[in-house]
């Protein structure tokens, strides 16, 4: 199971980010994790949303560039060593991590050089891989909530 993230560009500049996670909320994407990195006068933002469709078609619409990239989503016990848990388990199999970051609550994002093997590796525990689906899920119950 792997989701999509979209990455794109972001001005280092005041109200960037704002107006950028503002767009997404005009076409009703919630976004569920991100990251900023800096790299100078540009920075790349990662989003993970539970409708990237409708983020890429805003994105295009700006004229924003942008990428999509297959990661994968863990959902982690909050308790000693699970991230080291997963690290180990993706070294051992010579698999490299890119990136990381984290969601809601214990939910991680990594991207690695093999995404197939890590992929497998990572089934092979008491781990649990999440789907684009559970996040879409996971935003529908939230918002359910929210009108209860």
């Amino acid at each position: 199971m792997t989701v999509r993230q979209i990455s794109t560009f972001l001005q280092s500049k005041p109200g960037h980010l704002a107006r950028m996670l503002g767009l997404f909320q005009d076409v009703g994407v919630s976004v569920r994790g991100y990251s900023v990195s800096d790299t100078g006068d540009y920075g790349i933002g990662r989003f993970i949303v539970d409708d990237p469709d409708a983020a890429i078609a805003v994105l295009e619409r700006e004229g924003a560039a942008h990428a999509e990239t297959e990661v994968i989503c863990l959902l982690l016990e909050d308790t000693p060593g699970n991230l080291a848990q997963v690290m180990e388990v993706l070294a051992a199999c010579g698999v490299n991590v890119s990136y990381s970051y984290s969601m809601i609550s214990t939910y991680i994002i990594i991207k690695t050089n093999d995404v197939d093997a890590a992929k497998e590796a990572l089934a092979a525990t008491s781990l649990t891989l999440v789907s684009q689906e559970d996040i879409r899920r996971a935003s529908a119950l939230r918002a359910e909530g929210a009108q209860a």
